[in-house]
């Protein structure tokens, strides 16, 4: 089945707004597709990474789940999420937060059977609706390797957070120990260890990537609401990630300075309107996450 959709993916005429080899200038700043192109594509499959590909991102970002039967999947949340989910029936559902329709709680054949390209999301309405499933982390490296040598691109690095919280170990996804070794078997086995940010909300992953596999590069993820500074941040993960991940509405000039003085990287997430974005990359942010990659155009004219 993937070696198909490789080779449909391949046919199809290129709809990017800039050739992924883009100027020197644009490429000082990290350009990471979120969920692959959320904005115009179906949120964490294999064609809105390949989109995004298209697109001149440089980093492919994108959420990782655990299944029953301790697989690898790429799903935002832990569950079937009805916003954007069609079971296997076609039938409109509803379903309480890691309580019905588990992933954790489903084998990876039975998360196979659900569509989550086809339904209309209103958040997104430019999004060009697919079938589409949730799919292997493995089969999403294989597709992106085989997809850059047919094409000639130069190689992409990978962006993947960790789904996981204290209060749903062993509900919605296993302990952070456990979570990680199976997520790092995959990336060791797809051999792009040296390509890979391992990013998360939950700083445990990150602690425990930082113990076992300390030559993995690491990512502290926060929202609005968390007003620590980055060096309260550090003290709090307990050792110097290689990335701050906020959200763009925290960062400002002393912000970008702050995180110079600590030697870490400043990824800037969700940044979806030109002007912030032009704003992210005039204050200095390494990088910048959007639902829209094809908004980095933009750079090109600073």
């Amino acid at each position: 089945m993937l070696k198909h959709l490789i080779q449909f993916m391949l046919c199809l005429p290129s709809l990017a707004v800039f050739p992924a080899s883009v100027s020197a200038q644009t490429r000082k700043i990290d350009l990471q597709g979120h969920r692959g192109c959320r904005g115009l594509m179906p949120e964490n499959t294999i064609a809105a990474i390949l989109h995004s590909i298209d697109l001149g991102v440089t980093t492919l970002e994108m959420d990782v789940v655990i299944t029953k039967d301790n697989k690898v999947i790429l799903s935002h949340e832990t569950f079937m999420n009805p916003e954007i989910a069609t079971p296997p029936t076609g039938k409109q559902f509803s379903s309480p937060k890691d309580k019905s329709f588990n992933i954790y709680q489903m084998t990876q054949d039975e998360v196979s059977k659900w569509d989550v390209g086809m339904k209309f999301n209103p958040k997104f309405p430019s999004q060009k609706k697919i079938p589409a499933i949730k799919p292997l982390l493995s089969d999403v490296i294989e597709a992106v390797e085989n997809y850059v040598k047919a094409n000639h691109l130069k190689p992409l690095n990978y962006n993947i957070e960790t789904k996981c919280a204290p209060a749903t170990d062993g509900i919605s996804h296993p302990k952070p120990e456990a979570f990680v070794a199976l997520l790092m078997d995959v990336i060791t086995k797809a051999n792009i260890s040296k390509r890979t940010i391992i990013q998360s909300f939950d700083k445990r992953s990150l602690q425990v990537l930082h113990q076992s596999y300390p030559s993995i590069k690491t990512s502290y993820l926060f929202g609005e609401s968390n007003k620590k500074t980055p060096e309260q941040l550090v003290d709090d993960l307990g050792f110097r990630p290689d990335i701050l991940s906020p959200a763009y509405q925290l960062i400002d000039k002393a912000y970008v300075e702050s995180c110079r003085k600590l030697k870490v990287k400043l990824i800037a997430w969700t940044v979806n309107e030109e002007k912030d974005i032009e704003n992210m990359a005039a204050l200095g942010v390494d990088g910048i996450i959007s639902d829209y990659p094809n908004r980095f155009s933009i750079l090109k004219y600073r």
